[in-house]
């Protein structure tokens, strides 16, 4: 896989003593291995997988199961899909660290990371990749079926090549079509328990998809600094904030109206609509609310976007926990 230039001149220091870095490679010297005890070179290799972004991965993958089953599905699948989901979304995270470490070492949110810390080698970084690429395959194609095993493969490859090495550093709509990546488990979650596609979860898919830039956008507009500084032309550092707020007032309404759709088409009861349109309520208003603070401030301080950042986690969480529930109580 090929990559940018990596900086080392900007890596954050570790706190565990000095580092020396090979600056004609770019990569840790024996001196800086050495400090490095083993239970960081494991927490290193943990923290390239992203365990947050696989926890909601996976919060989008077993409720589809159990509305997929219409009760509870098989525990060994659950249990397979599981962990081939996690490997795969490991497996694309760490790509990813590797493609860009040279602007992790300059962003406050991502400096403290393995690569640009040097605790991990960029080599070893994509062994550790294709290793866990290569794993989550075989779980899948062993233990689920050859579709699901499939869209896991190309989602992977989606966020690497597509969203990480082409679209990232060219478009403010990055993150918008990049983030299909992250809707695959609504259609892996499926698939593994009925072996063929369907609206259903096409229409979570799609959920998924509208939830993803105002959730990003929010994490984003916190950091618009960061991405300005190394020319990532997220949407927040490159538009005003009260752009930034319509745009994610926008996709949040098409977001709830495309949640309230699974009712008809997977005839659903009433407990999901009506969680669903609480649960929309609820987003719809604070999206609303911080693209009015956007109007009369510039500052981070009075639009606090972390705030519908951490609504938009507990909104796609309880929705999805809603997906699960419904059969298992109404069926």
């Amino acid at each position: 896989m090929t990559h940018v230039g990596h900086s080392a001149s900007a890596a954050a220091p570790s706190g565990g003593g000095d580092e020396s870095t090979d600056l004609s490679t770019g990569e840790p010297t024996a001196t800086t291995q050495e400090q490095a005890s083993f239970k960081d070179v494991v927490t290193a290799y943990v923290g390239l997988t992203k365990p947050r972004v696989i926890e909601l991965l996976l919060l989008t993958t077993v409720p589809v199961m159990f509305f997929a089953e219409r009760g509870i599905p098989s525990l060994g699948l659950v249990a397979a899909t599981v962990v081939g989901g996690a490997l795969s979304a490991g497996s694309a995270s760490t790509y990813n660290c590797v493609y860009d470490r040279d602007i992790d070492e300059q962003m406050r949110r991502t400096r403290r990371r393995a690569l640009p810390r040097h605790i991990v080698t960029a080599r070893s970084a994509l062994v550790f990749a294709t290793i866990l690429a290569i794993l989550s395959t075989v779980v899948l194609v062993a233990w689920v079926n050859l579709l699901s095993a499939g869209l896991s493969l190309a989602a992977n490859a989606f966020y690497v090549f597509v969203y990480t090495m082409v679209l990232k550093r060219r478009t403010a709509q990055n993150i918008v079509w990049g983030g299909l990546a992250g809707c695959f488990p609504a259609l892996i979650g499926w698939t593994a328990v009925t072996g063929e596609l369907a609206w259903t979860p096409v229409i979570l898919f799609l959920v998924v998809f509208f939830w993803t830039p105002p959730h990003t956008w929010a994490l984003a507009l916190r950091y618009r600094e960061d991405y300005a500084n190394v020319d990532v032309p997220m949407l927040p550092a490159v538009a005003p904030a009260t752009v930034v707020g319509r745009q994610i007032v926008l996709y949040s309404w098409v977001m709830v109206a495309t949640s309230l759709a699974l009712w008809p088409i997977a005839d659903t009861s009433l407990f999901y609509p009506l969680a669903a349109a609480v649960l929309g309520v609820v987003f719809i208003v604070e999206a609303h609310r911080m693209w009015q603070r956007t109007k009369s401030s510039d500052s981070l301080k009075d639009i606090n976007p972390m705030r519908l950042f951490h609504m938009s986690n507990l909104y796609l969480s309880l929705l999805f926990v809603a997906v699960a529930l419904d059969p298992l109580l109404f069926s």
